[in-house]
């Protein structure tokens, strides 16, 4: 079975085991229970994704329709980069992106939207909807909120007429929230309740997009509402919607199945138990962000929101496989150690001309590592199932 430890059959069938970054999963898996009561999704999107999926061949694996959106969000991660290294790019008497790019990266985004809604729907096609899919799907989803928050900054930057670098810290950090809280709900109740934000975001942004590319990056620069400028109304739309609808209707969720008898935790620490590595995330690169020597959010902030992004990512994934596998979570992610080392060197004043080489470092070792374990999970699971993640062939027997 590969990096797994010895435990006899019975705990395998009842539990899974840490080996380090790898895991093994049950056979007896949570099966999956998922709401979408958007109004967008339920009357717009769903049925022009019923529409799509006709068009894709039954032959076609749904882990690859999965995976090819989220490559879709890191080209234009990656693209947008180039053209936009430091977020300077959109901010008057500077160098913009050419907008046949903004064309580009508005099309693929929604693209990418689409095959991510039309997955599952091809694997019910195809009748074959798997554990794995579901790790595939939610696993990749919580790596690319970096991706679509980051991109999307470049349309206002942060210029005189954008947002620094810090207040987009703190919305990626709304978004990292609000999805780790759907799966929290989930941890807590059994079922996974899709959260408006999504839809409504991945539409809007797509929009402004193709927006950018007709009008120019100079129409954000006008005030939208007296003096409320357009950067105003993007964090006033992120955070409302996080305040106003994911927070509330998760807290009432969590509240039905609180009088319904259905929560499968009771007391706080166990219910609690989840948000405990993504608080401790937030506070030790908070904390690194105010003690750098070198202001390395200022200097770095791409890298820096890829690192924060990343760690979020293998958080979130191992939550994901504790729902899987009715399992308990656990409190500490292993990712926090190298991160407060590498504070617990910042703050010593440890070569404090190394700041940038030890981001690199760590953010380099973070994505291996999240790509290993990732890679491995798959594995083990496909072994497990009998199957090919990219493939609905079933593997000939050795």
């Amino acid at each position: 079975m590969g990096l797994i430890w010895p435990e006899t059959y019975q705990l395998l069938r009842r539990t899974f085991v840490i080996a380090h970054c790898p895991l093994y999963i049950t056979p007896f898996l949570a099966q999956y229970s998922a709401v979408d009561s958007n109004p967008l999704s339920l009357y717009v999107m769903h049925p022009f994704w019923n529409t799509i999926v006709k068009i894709f061949p039954t032959w076609l694996a749904p882990n690859l329709i999965t995976f090819s959106g989220f490559l879709l969000l890191v080209f234009n991660f990656f693209l947008m980069a180039y053209f936009d290294p430091d977020f300077y790019a959109s901010a008057p008497d500077h160098q913009h992106v050419p907008n046949g790019v903004w064309v580009v990266v508005g099309l693929l985004n929604f693209i990418a939207y689409t095959l991510d809604g039309v997955d599952g729907k091809q694997a019910r096609r195809t009748n074959s909807s798997t554990p794995l899919g579901e790790l595939f799907d939610h696993g990749l989803d919580s790596w690319a909120c970096v991706y679509f928050v980051v991109t999307v900054y470049s349309t206002f930057g942060r210029g005189s007429t954008g947002v620094s670098v810090f207040v987009l810290y703190l919305l990626l950090w709304v978004v990292l929230f609000s999805f780790i809280l759907s799966h929290w709900e989930k941890y807590n109740t059994g079922i996974l309740f899709l959260p408006w934000g999504y839809d409504i975001s991945q539409v809007t942004i797509s929009i402004v997009y193709i927006v950018t590319a007709i009008v120019g990056v100079e129409a954000w620069y006008a005030p939208f509402l007296f003096n409320f400028l357009y950067r105003d109304l993007f964090t006033t739309m992120i955070i409302a919607c996080a305040l106003t609808v994911t927070l509330p209707m998760s807290l009432y969720n969590f509240y039905k199945a609180y009088k319904n008898n259905t929560l499968k935790h009771h007391s706080v620490y166990e219910v609690m138990l989840p948000l405990v590595s993504p608080v401790l995330l937030f506070a030790l690169c908070t904390t690194w962000i105010f003690v750098s020597p070198m202001d390395i959010l200022e200097v770095h902030p791409r890298l820096f929101y890829f690192m924060v992004g990343t760690a979020f990512a293998n958080i979130s994934c191992q939550l994901i496989v504790c729902q899987m596998s009715s399992t308990r979570c656990q409190p500490l992610n292993w990712m926090l150690l190298p991160i407060a080392l590498v504070l617990f060197m910042v703050m010593s004043g440890f070569a404090p001309s190394s700041e940038t080489l030890l981001l690199y470092l760590l953010t380099a070792f973070l994505t291996l590592a999240h790509i290993h374990y990732g890679v491995v999970v798959v594995s083990q699971l496909s072994r497990h199932f009998n199957i090919r993640p990219f493939s609905l062939k079933k593997p000939t027997p050795d």
